[in-house]
């Protein structure tokens, strides 16, 4: 069943995720060559119980830790381990939050010094991807106008559409319906109505669109080993155009503070 959301529940989203939002921007803070992703999802966890949150992927169906941290040709669902991140590497962070009984999702997707022309047109292909699959959230739209926008963006531009993983409804629960491909026919899936609230989060590969998990039940990886870029917002679906509950804006400024981080601009 999709829930509307009132005014008040959408109040309470957002702040949730401002506060996802800002704790990516915690982690833009400290990323660097050399530190592990492990100490990266420690400084998520403070920073998210520090502001009277909790971090809503930590024992999510037994998963380990508080962020989903995907490296390189990680697609989504990695695991924080003892890796340390490398100069040239591309760092996909999801987080979430649970907060005052509602959720908040995002995602953004870091590149590390001197990264590849083929990494830094991925992570530029899933961003602006974002932006088209957002632009179609109003209501009268289908679903499928949201996954249609992303996937002929992302194809143009050279790069595919992974499709066995999607954005997903968010309330009261981390993943509510309907589901929301990054795929699809425009006419096609649920109607969108105003007030629904949904995760649009494209996954976009540099080669194949076929992925595998890896023997430890969560990590999903590209089969041919070519980079993954991943971004997230959470949206209301609007009357004209929808309202983006979460932001970039923090994660922005810290990466240009980062000499680490880079510079460029993904527009």
């Amino acid at each position: 069943m999709i829930y509307l959301k009132t005014k008040e529940d959408i109040e309470l989203i957002r702040s949730n995720c401002l506060l996802v939002s800002k704790t990516l921007a915690r982690v833009a803070r400290n990323i660097q060559p050399g530190i592990t992703v492990l100490e990266l999802d420690q400084v998520a966890q403070a920073f998210i119980k520090k502001n009277g949150g909790y971090p809503a992927f930590l024992d999510y169906q037994g998963f380990p830790n508080s962020l989903c941290i995907s490296v390189n040709d990680v697609v989504v669902h990695g695991i924080p381990t003892d890796y340390r991140i490398q100069d040239g590497d591309i760092v996909s962070v999801d987080c979430g939050v649970k907060k005052d009984g509602f959720y908040g999702d995002s995602c953004f997707t870091f590149l590390v010094g001197k990264v590849s022309n083929e990494k830094i047109q991925v992570c530029k292909t899933t961003f602006k991807a974002l932006s088209k699959g957002i632009e179609q959230a109003i209501e009268g739209n289908f679903i499928g106008a949201v996954g249609n926008s992303i996937q002929q963006f992302a194809e143009k531009e050279g790069c595919s559409v992974v499709r066995e993983l999607s954005g997903h409804g968010i309330g009261r629960k981390l993943h509510e319906e309907p589901n929301v491909p990054n795929f699809g026919k425009q006419y096609k899936g649920d109607k969108l109505v105003a007030g629904m609230v949904i995760a649009i989060e494209p996954m976009i590969n540099a080669g194949t669109r076929k992925i595998y998990q890896h023997n430890d039940g969560w990590t999903i990886k590209t089969l041919d080993g070519k980079p993954s870029a991943h971004y997230e917002h959470t949206v209301v679906v609007g009357f004209k155009k929808a309202d983006i509950l979460s932001t970039f804006n923090f994660i922005e400024l810290e990466i240009r503070k980062n000499k680490y981080l880079w510079q460029n601009s993904l527009q």
